[in-house]
């Protein structure tokens, strides 16, 4: 349950503001049927996490503990960084028509988008950490959706009520006491 729930937390904060999560509120207002588009983003989050899980739970088979400890230590400490840089969609991101319907399009805008996404990285430590495959995937996917479905609902309102900065110096003081509690051993 603690894998479930560290990853739910870890990925709903480190959404906030992120380029997917931009990529969430603009195709909300551009095609305006809420619906679709939330679906789109669980059925691409599930692939992707999916994929970055399984990348996570490999990597445990080739590192030994001494090693992965210090690459996961790493890689925290690494994101909590990352956390502090605000993330910008590109233009060229931006879905131009909705040639696969507005699921279709979702779904495949989101996934790409969610390539190296800070998100993604986060899902691949997760499960190298914690040899709980099923529930760090139902955690970042949830953390996703918490992050994300609201905004598709909500749109522009949400992005005013939230302070995003404060939301990424949370996010980054988890990621350090995780990276910092991995290279003394404690986790």
């Amino acid at each position: 349950m603690e894998a479930f729930l560290v990853s739910t937390g870890i990925v709903t904060l480190a959404e906030m503001g992120d380029k997917t999560q931009l990529l969430a509120l603009l195709l909300a207002v551009r095609f305006r049927q809420p619906w679709p588009i939330v679906l789109g983003i669980f059925v691409a989050t599930l692939a992707n996490h999916a994929l970055a899980g399984a990348v996570g739970a490999w990597v445990t088979t080739v590192l030994g503990p001494d090693v992965l400890r210090w690459v996961l230590g790493g890689s925290f400490i690494a994101m909590a960084v990352w956390m502090l840089i605000p993330d910008k969609l590109d233009d060229d991101e931006t879905p131009s028509a909705p040639r696969f319907g507005v699921f279709g399009t979702t779904v495949i805008a989101f996934f790409l988008a969610e390539m190296g996404d800070k998100t993604q990285v986060a899902t691949v430590m997760l499960a190298a950490q914690y040899h709980a495959y099923f529930w760090v995937i139902a955690g970042t996917t949830l953390g996703m959706m918490l992050a994300n479905a609201p905004v598709v609902w909500l749109g522009e309102r949400m992005t005013r009520v939230l302070p995003l900065r404060a939301v990424h110096v949370v996010s980054a003081v988890i990621f350090l006491g995780l990276g910092l509690a991995a290279l003394l051993g404690w986790i």
